[in-house]
């Protein structure tokens, strides 16, 4: 479905999907593909160098940072993750020692993304990981509502074709045999790629052997009904910012009753569009008339103010003018006048 003609989908549909009862927008639970991938993240072994961050901004050919990723000052601020920018390393302290944490999608097994998604943006790939479809989103943003972990953002800055963003997995690299770029980057081996059933053991593994290293849970095996980006650590995950609420029940079963209601939603929405769009054009109707209105009022002040203006310099001109022919005149009698008697003494002086 394209962003353009979804409008127009919608009024075909509306009156149709209005007139049948509600069903629900999506009752079949997916719970992951059986030899699909993950990554491990051992937040004993990361230590913040947040050579991960440039490898994913290499990989997905994202803008470049203000600040280089070699500056580890960013740490001292909570960061999440950004529609340009797909992984951050968050820095923690406990017990007075740094700790720290990457964070991006983590391909929920069942995600709750696409179960709020009611166009099929999202989907869950074989690889393991939630691909995301730019052209069948309409800008709901459900799937921001829906993720638990608060991971899709939205590009707020491009008003023509918007996208929702979000790790990609490195899906293409995958597909290709290489490994996503932040593990292929990581120099102490905090992340580990590959199948995630074998990283469930190998998790369970560094636990039985160290479990005075590691808190005994592995995060993102049940959680959510599952992740396919798994976490151990040897401080309680909430000291590091993940949630322990969520509990294990899947997505989907969580949205299905909301989600039911959907489609109803959907068939008033060309309704609702009508109605805004006529509303708001009544506004703009109404806000150009008021605008007509005072400009023809300015107008017809400052001509009028003009009018006054031009008026009362044309009779101070008219004053001034025949002030100065007064003054001409009286200066010429005066000296008519003067020259009267000169003559007039000049010619008695004759006689």
């Amino acid at each position: 479905m394209k962003r353009r003609t979804f409008i127009g989908m919608l009024t075909g549909a509306g009156a149709s999907l209005l007139a049948g009862s509600a069903t629900a927008g999506g009752t079949h639970h997916f719970t992951g593909y059986p030899d699909s991938y993950g990554v491990l993240f051992d937040s004993t072994k990361c230590i913040g160098c947040r050579k991960c961050e440039a490898a994913c901004n290499a990989v997905n050919e994202l803008p470049k940072p203000q600040l280089p990723f070699d500056d580890l000052s960013v740490l001292e601020n909570r960061r999440r993750t950004h529609h340009d920018t797909y992984t951050v390393v968050n820095k923690y302290e406990y017990d007075g020692k740094p700790v720290f944490r990457k964070i991006q999608c983590n391909h929920c097994q069942e995600p709750a993304c696409a179960s709020a998604c009611f166009v099929g943006a999202f989907k869950k790939e074989p690889t393991g990981a939630v691909s995301y479809d730019a052209s069948r989103c309409v800008g709901c943003r459900y799937c921001m509502i829906a993720c638990p972990f608060e991971i899709p953002t939205y590009e707020y800055h491009d008003p023509i074709t918007p996208r929702v963003r979000k790790c990609t997995f490195c899906q293409p690299r995958i597909l290709e045999g290489k490994l996503p770029g932040c593990v292929e980057s990581c120099p102490k081996g905090a992340l580990v790629f590959g199948r995630r059933d074998e990283l469930l053991r190998i998790a369970r593994e560094r636990i039985r052997k160290h479990p005075e290293r590691y808190v005994n849970h592995i995060y993102g095996e049940q959680e959510m009904g599952g992740t396919n980006w798994l976490y151990i650590s040897g401080v309680p995950f909430e000291a590091i910012g993940m949630r322990e609420d969520l509990g294990i029940t899947p997505a989907p079963q969580l949205t299905t009753g909301a989600l039911s209601v959907v489609p109803a939603v959907v068939g008033l929405w060309p309704l609702f569009l009508t109605g805004a769009y006529a509303i708001t054009k009544r506004k703009e109707q109404i806000a150009a008339e008021e605008r007509e209105q005072t400009v023809h009022r300015a107008v017809a002040e400052a001509e009028a103010e003009a009018a006054k203006k031009l008026a009362a310099a044309l009779e101070k001109a008219e004053r001034d003018k025949q002030a100065a022919i007064d003054r001409e005149v009286k200066k010429a009698l005066k000296e008519a006048e003067e020259a009267r008697k000169k003559a007039e003494a000049a010619s008695e002086g004759e006689e």
